[in-house]
């Protein structure tokens, strides 16, 4: 008989194909495990996408990717960057602080948090913070404020700028002598509230300013009692990146 010669090659895949596929499928179970712990943000990752597009001759063909609604976001546009929507998830974080307090604090009928275009407004009427006629703060309503200044210097709003807005109904001043018409009013109340912010909490003046529109910006037609006292309100505006701090609007 002819001898098997020793190195006759054995039938087969190599013995080292056999460890790879084996350490490959182990990674992909520890892969699959870590994204079964995970979240997706879909907006972000969204985002992320958006910027690949048009610059590497790709997704012309069709959509590779499912769009889904991120159910975590309000409605946000689907061209807004990753920056933007970080923003929008940062005033959200604050307005809901913001409505808490209130309704801990008996206010939630008379401060609001809502996000709008020019970004997070703290609505507060005028009756917590001044009594009629007046613009000295009132002791209560330095509590307010003393919370509120502690919200704008934190991580997330602290390089934003702040606007301080006075505002009025359209009723003439009766209660006292000291302001000729109700643009001074409004103007005297949000300079108050600057300077309280700018004093009490140390808020940098270079990034806060006020202004007083009177009775031409109200929320609601100066028609009745209630929408008056509505429109009677102090709103303390931080706003988006995108708005100039000196920004009439």
């Amino acid at each position: 008989m002819r001898r098997r010669q020793k190195n006759e090659e054995k039938k087969g895949s190599p013995e080292w194909m056999t460890i790879y596929s084996d350490m490959v499928t182990l990674l992909l179970c520890f892969f699959i495990l870590l994204f079964s712990f995970s979240e997706i943000d879909v907006q972000k990752f969204q985002a992320i996408m958006k910027s690949f597009e048009g610059s590497l001759g790709i997704w012309e063909g069709g959509k590779t990717i499912e769009q889904a609604p991120n159910i975590n976001a309000d409605n946000l546009p689907e061209n807004m960057s990753t920056s933007d929507i970080q923003e929008q998830e940062d005033f959200k974080k604050l307005q809901n602080q913001i409505e808490t307090y209130a309704e801990e604090n008996n206010l939630d009928a008379k401060i609001v948090a809502d996000i709008e275009e020019r970004g997070l407004v703290i609505r507060i009427l005028d009756n917590v913070f001044f009594d009629p006629g007046r613009a000295e703060i009132k002791p209560r309503a330095k509590e307010v404020l003393l919370y509120i200044g502690d919200m704008l210097k934190l991580e997330e709003v602290k390089d934003k700028h702040i606007k301080i807005e006075g505002h009025t109904d359209s009723d003439p001043i009766l209660y006292t002598n000291l302001f000729e018409s109700n643009w001074e009013l409004s103007g005297m109340r949000a300079s108050s509230v600057l300077r309280f912010l700018v004093d009490k909490k140390g808020i940098e003046s270079d990034r806060i300013s006020f202004a007083g529109y009177a009775y031409y910006r109200p929320v609601a037609p100066n028609d009745t009692a209630e929408n008056k006292a509505k429109n009677r309100r102090v709103d303390i505006l931080i706003l988006k990146s995108s708005y100039s701090k000196w920004e009439p609007n």
